[in-house]
């Protein structure tokens, strides 16, 4: 462990998270369209998460809209407020999109331990929650859009219109 003041540590807190947010989302905009093109290992949604309760449960409809959205922040990225457009392909984008910003959510909660080094104990355990209250819930909209998105593939595919979107 790294001994700094409680002031330094402070600094070292606030800067850490704020170059942890920037970096992660900075790789994720920068990965390829083709690896994010469907659900795997971490990204892969669970059959509860297809159906519509999953999500519910916790009431996502009525605070999934009081997040953040940086989706737009760096240069050609895309937000993820509303669908770029409602055909199979702008779906299938925002499928993309979402995987996009579940895995930027995920690298950045996964520096929550790197913390240790210079906090104590107590401080490296409220950064691990700050991480988690930080990027828990915007992974959870990410999954639950898509959950959403796979309705309605299997709804058309159904119908025999073939959209396989997630």
């Amino acid at each position: 462990m790294i001994a700094l003041s409680p002031l330094a540590i402070l600094v070292a807190d606030v800067v850490g998270w704020a170059l942890a947010h920037s970096l992660t989302g900075y790789g994720a905009h920068r990965m390829s369209t083709v690896r994010l093109a469907a659900d795997r290992g971490i990204l892969r949604l669970r059959a509860r998460e297809r159906r519509r309760n999953a999500y519910e449960a916790v009431a996502i409809r009525r605070w999934k809209d009081r997040l953040p959205e940086a989706g737009a922040l760096f240069e050609g990225g895309v937000s993820k407020r509303a669908l770029p457009s409602t055909d199979t392909e702008g779906r299938r984008k925002f499928a993309v999109e979402t995987r996009r910003a579940e895995l930027g959510h995920w690298w950045c909660f996964a520096c929550a331990p790197l913390f240790a080094l210079w906090n104590p104990p107590l401080g490296a355990l409220l950064m691990v929650i700050y991480g988690a209250a930080a990027n828990l819930p915007c992974i959870a909209v990410q999954r639950y859009n898509r959950g959403r998105l796979a309705r309605i593939a299997s709804r058309e595919s159904a119908r025999g219109h073939g959209s396989n979107i997630p």
